[in-house]
């Protein structure tokens, strides 16, 4: 489903690491971690190989929580603050780009941050600590767009249900925490058995994703890599649920393909690729880094080399499958 699935005091494990660093070697050049969290990407390309790591995030915590070690690493490490859809304005001519989607292990487990429903704290789930929170959205958006987010970002069959008890409960008292929340969407849906995800991991991967324009985000992260990386440079993408997992598999398919034309049609200038896909199928954890990372239980890798071609023509949201709504990026 998402990262968001919960394993208390888990370590802070780079999800599916070795079948990149198996799929990339020999790691050289200019690399990018558009999702820099904890840094474990950015620390194993460095210590694999890389000239320099351009490290990104938009959690500032991310930065604090590497000073104890990012001076190791010299000017081989450059960290910069902001969001992977505009990662080629902070570097270009990259060998690699790598992209692990989702919310990171450090958020999760730090309650003051508000992105989990095992933990009590603050109605949050900003990656960037700033901006509209999720408990903006569920105290002031209309019935219909609560419930529209958490079926269009979130799968979740019982959208409806679960919007119309909240803004009923609103109306009494505000949400504040994330267990208030959590408890109300428990209470509209059947009780969860054994080895089942949380009655409200659907509802709260959908207020992460609105709260972060996560999506918007991947759908620029893909065009902005593609203009960042040079010929024969690396695409590597980790999702953790089917809607991602849809809109990189598409875009890799769309500029993988080579233009077809009717013999019956006029001529049209001939398009070459702009990437070619090393990964036919998504490559998912295998039975050892299960037992390690249960979190990555989810994971999909997706890898395409970039072509010398020039950067592709338009593609839109709806050719790759991204949810979008009405008055909503």
């Amino acid at each position: 489903m998402d990262k968001i699935a919960h394993t208390p005091n888990a370590p802070h494990i780079p999800v599916l690491l070795r079948p990149i660093l198996d799929r990339v070697s020999p790691v050289q050049g200019r690399w990018l971690d558009g999702t820099f969290g904890a840094g474990g990407y950015t620390r194993a390309l460095l210590d694999a190989g890389a000239d320099c790591v351009y490290a990104v995030d938009r959690d500032p915590l991310a930065f604090e929580m590497a000073s104890s070690w990012s001076d190791a690493y010299g000017d081989r490490l450059i960290q910069c603050q902001g969001v992977f859809s505009k990662l080629d304005t902070y570097a270009s001519d990259l060998d690699g780009v790598v992209l692990d989607l989702g919310v990171s292990s450090m958020q999760l487990d730090q309650a003051d941050r508000g992105f989990s429903f095992m933990r009590d704290g603050p109605l949050d789930m900003r990656m960037s600590q700033s901006g509209t929170s999720a408990a903006d959205i569920v105290n002031t958006e209309s019935e219909e767009d609560i419930a529209a987010i958490l079926f269009h970002y979130g799968e979740e069959r019982a959208s409806r249900r679960i919007a119309k008890a909240i803004v009923k409960r609103r109306q009494d008292t505000p949400f504040a925490t994330t267990l208030d929340l959590a408890g109300v969407i428990e209470r509209c849906l059947p009780r969860t058995k054994p080895g089942q995800s949380h009655a409200a991991t659907r509802s709260f991967q959908a207020l992460r994703i609105a709260v972060n324009d996560e999506y918007g985000e991947l759908f620029g992260g893909l065009l902005a890599a593609e203009r960042a990386l040079k010929p024969g440079g690396l695409l590597v993408v980790v999702t953790f649920h089917s809607i991602e997992d849809r809109m990189v598999k598409r875009f890799f398919q769309a500029r993988a393909e080579k233009a077809q034309g009717s013999r019956y049609a006029p001529a049209v200038a001939h398009v070459l690729p702009q990437f070619d896909v090393l990964s036919k199928k998504a490559i998912g954890p295998d039975d050892r880094e299960l037992e390690e990372n249960p979190r990555s239980r989810s994971a999909k890798l997706r890898i395409a080399r970039r072509t010398d071609a020039a950067t592709g023509g338009a593609v839109s949201e709806k050719e790759l499958g991204m949810p979008t709504l009405k008055g909503r990026k």
